[in-house]
């Protein structure tokens, strides 16, 4: 019997996209190589052409076998991007296990390198990398390889924007399937009417942004290593870092400052981006309902938390951290400049609260997203003025400037609950785990803290995450940066269609 007639039609689809899905982690592998030739890590060239071969063969054979299966339904798309996001972070894990297992024989490896022989911490670090969470197993960063530190860099690089979105902007074309892909990973902005013209048009923003960033840390007098690293995982609002003490390594005030607009600019929506580079004054970010939200509350967050510091630290020391670590939260960049394991829980929840709401709709950020937190409170406001109105009396809905009717207001009210309602369920399952499997000595605030960094794709720690972690736990917080990258619906189908198929 031929491979085909072995499955279902959906199931070809699946495959068929899956395949060309995983084989963007095997390009990636053969643009790192020049990286290991350049420092002379020459002992990471196998374990790198060993991802590229591993990713390209079975993409090839997935999508080849398949690839007359014909156009992909948006409840496939939903379950290719669920299962294509784990298998290619199982993939982009091989440089973090290969690599290690290479330097295990060599007299003064790093711990912190030997870590990765646990496959399950590589598996963690490239969920982390390709979520843009940034959690991560790795203790010192500094003593990493430069061909790992480029690979954490560019896992969060490419993720932050997403493998689906890469992949769409080298092959796709008109039609139902792009779409399907698309929107299945949480993406639903359109610069474009076209989807191939929308995917590009974004990648090279973030290129351009990316290039800026490079420069402007440079001038705030960053390294040129560190400077490239910092710029892909900030701007991609990942957390990545290679100093090991994450951006308060540097102790530097200008490099505070300079990322403060990174982070900020890669928390806004790409399609914002692109009126500003097509000429539109900066007043566009304050008259945009959704980035005026984005910095009041960035204000509002910082001035609490600084208020909150002010009983710790010297004023300008409060206020310095409090401004960067906010902005890092909300933004769900995840760099940090303090230890937040010594932060009181009421700067811990401040952070938190940050980190669950997130960044705009349509950036690289993570969280429920803004517009969600401005659909929720219009709606609270609306439904309040429509029962104290007279029944004569017509209540519109407003949103952006735009009039909804009842009908469409309801709907959008309705998705945005039924998100926020979902999040915060898998929040409280990933709390209630970590209650039973980290140590005692962390609070329930360090405990939510820590979960909702993973689910909101963000990277802050109070200090949990770590290669001691028991294996629940580090399972726990995988997947809590799993369904927080893709909104958790792609997550759900795919779970259900493992049990009763895709329909």
């Amino acid at each position: 019997m031929r491979p085909h007639e072995l499955f279902s039609k959906n199931a070809k689809i699946i495959l068929r996209d899956l395949g060309l899905l995983i084989q963007v982690v095997g390009l990636m592998a053969l643009l790192s190589l020049p990286i290991a030739l350049f420092f002379k890590e020459y002992y990471a060239l196998e374990p790198l052409l060993l991802t590229a071969l591993a990713s390209l063969a079975l993409g090839q054979g997935g999508f080849w076998a398949f690839r007359r299966a014909g156009e992909t339904t948006l409840k496939q798309g939903m379950v290719i991007a669920a299962a294509g996001w784990l298998l290619v972070a199982l993939l982009g894990s091989l440089p973090f296990y290969l690599i290690a297992l290479k330097l295990s024989a060599q007299a003064g490896t790093p711990q912190t390198v030997l870590n990765f022989l646990d496959p399950w911490n590589g598996i963690f670090e490239s969920i982390a990398g390709f979520t843009g969470t940034g959690l991560t197993m790795t203790a010192l960063a500094s003593q990493l390889p430069r061909t790992l530190q480029w690979w954490r860099s560019f896992i969060e690089w490419i993720g932050g924007v997403g493998v689906i979105v890469l992949m769409l902007s080298i092959i796709s074309g008109p039609g139902q399937r792009s779409f399907s892909l698309y929107y299945a990973e949480a993406r639903q902005e359109k610069i474009h009417p076209s989807i191939r013209s929308t995917v590009r048009t974004i990648w090279w923003i973030f290129t351009l942004y990316t290039v800026g960033s490079v420069l402007l840390l440079r001038i705030a007098g960053m390294p040129w290593w560190d400077a490239v690293n910092h710029a892909m995982t900030g701007i991609s609002t990942g957390g990545f870092s290679v100093a090991d003490r994450s951006i308060g390594g540097y102790h530097s005030l200008w490099i505070e400052l300079a990322l403060l607009p990174v982070m900020l600019f890669g928390a806004i929506s790409f399609a914002i981006h692109y009126q500003l580079l097509r000429g539109r004054k900066l007043r566009l970010l304050w008259e945009d309902q959704q980035t005026s939200w984005l910095l009041v509350l960035a204000i509002l967050g910082f001035l609490l938390l600084s208020l909150e510091e002010v009983l710790r630290l010297e004023p300008l020391p409060a206020i310095r951290d409090a401004a960067f670590q906010f902005v890092s939260a909300l933004t769900c960049t995840g760099f940090q400049t303090a230890g937040l394991h010594e932060w009181s829980a009421t700067a811990k929840l401040i952070l938190a609260a940050g980190m669950i709401i997130g960044g705009a709709a349509g950036s690289t950020a993570g969280g429920i997203k803004v517009i969600r937190l401005v659909i929720l409170a219009k709606g609270i406001g609306w439904r309040l003025k429509r029962l104290i109105s007279a029944p004569n009396v017509l209540v519109r809905f407003r949103l952006g400037g735009t009039s909804l009717d009842d009908a469409e207001a309801t709907r959008r009210i309705i998705d945005a609950a039924l998100i926020a309602a979902l999040w915060l369920f898998f929040l409280a399952v990933g709390v209630v785990v970590l209650l039973h499997t980290v140590p005692k000595s962390f609070g329930l605030s360090d405990i939510i803290f820590e979960v909702a960094s993973a689910q909101g794709n963000v990277g802050l720690s109070a200090g949990i995450t770590g290669p001691q972690m028991a294996l629940t736990a580090k399972l726990t917080l995988c997947f809590n940066m799993w369904i927080g990258r893709l909104e958790i619906i792609p997550v759900l189908l795919f779970l259900r269609s493992l049990f009763a198929g895709v329909d």
